[in-house]
């Protein structure tokens, strides 16, 4: 029997699924994730071999399989995609193994064929989209130093930035200070600094439902989720212009901790996507079986 394997990874979880050369899913794991980075290939290597043993347990299945398409977060850059891939290569999962991102398998769920937008705001924030020619292109995904406009971690950084702005007195009260110390376990303003400085991404982006939760209460959190909300938007406008596409109506994905269904973000994003004459369907992804039609893709 030929089979493909599809995996989506990012730095908590990696999922995997194995679909036979039909696209039927015969099974499905989930194990500890890492995100693709040059310096440290291998330890997103492990973590995708790891969930293809997985899997194949779970389908009673052989190895290896005919295909293995790996969507990790970082696996855009083309030195830690090499590095994952040639880290993967010798441990007989597949026969051929492609090495890609997290948003590529996310995309293709939503639209494994004609074009669409998508726009991915959690942690971190990027825009994906295809056009009736199938050109592809990318925009945002630069990461905290650089990007990441509309983020979690934008969300956070801005709400941390205004709330010492308020101290000094060169902004209008934060209402929304007392939330961010309590989040962060500070006893005041001043411990903020070194919160701050050891911080990672993922705890400055955990802040951005606090202060979207704080809309009605405090003009500083009105003026950091428009702010965010007005970035995301820019992702979608550069993106049709960029792709050279005048139909609005062009369907718009979303996918993230933000802005997915339920997410936090997602109603005022939504509010301002519709008023623009974009369709947002109402949908649930799945990024592994995503991957796996891309690694189908790939079957000769």
């Amino acid at each position: 029997m030929t089979f493909v394997i599809g995996i989506d990874g990012g730095g908590t979880n990696m999922r995997a699924v194995v679909v036979d050369e039909g696209g039927d899913e015969l099974g499905r794991y989930s194990t500890d994730g890492a995100v693709a980075t040059a310096l440290d290939p291998g330890r997103a290597a492990d973590a995708v071999e790891r969930a293809v043993h997985g899997v194949a347990e779970v389908a009673g299945i052989e190895l290896p399989a005919a295909v293995l398409f790996a969507g990790l977060a970082g696996g855009g850059g083309s030195a830690a995609r090499s590095g994952v891939t040639a880290a993967l290569d010798g441990r007989g999962l597949a026969e051929v193994v492609e090495v890609g991102t997290d948003v590529e398998a996310a995309f293709e769920d939503a639209f494994p064929a004609g074009p669409g937008l998508m726009v991915i705001a959690g942690t971190g924030s990027v825009a994906w989209g295809r056009n009736a020619a199938g050109d592809v292109h990318r925009v945002g995904g630069w990461g905290k130093h650089l990007g990441d406009d509309g983020s979690g971690y934008s969300i956070g950084m801005d709400t941390l930035r205004a709330v010492v702005r308020a101290k000094d007195g060169r902004s209008a009260e934060a209402r929304v200070t007392p939330v961010v110390l309590e989040a962060t376990g500070c006893a005041s303003v001043e411990e903020l600094v070194p919160w701050a400085a050891s911080a990672t991404k993922a705890q400055v982006a955990a802040l951005a439902p606090l202060v979207i939760g704080q809309w009605d209460n405090c003009l500083i959190a009105q003026r950091v989720v428009s702010d965010a909300v007005y970035e995301l938007l820019e992702h979608v406008e550069t993106m049709r212009e960029v792709l050279e596409t005048e139909d609005t109506a062009l369907s718009v994905a979303l996918w993230g901790g933000l802005v997915d269904l339920g997410g936090p973000l997602r109603s005022r994003l939504l509010q301002d996507l519709n008023a623009k004459g974009y369709t947002v369907p109402k949908l649930s992804l799945d990024p592994p079986m995503g991957a796996a039609r891309i690694a189908l893709s790939w079957l000769p």
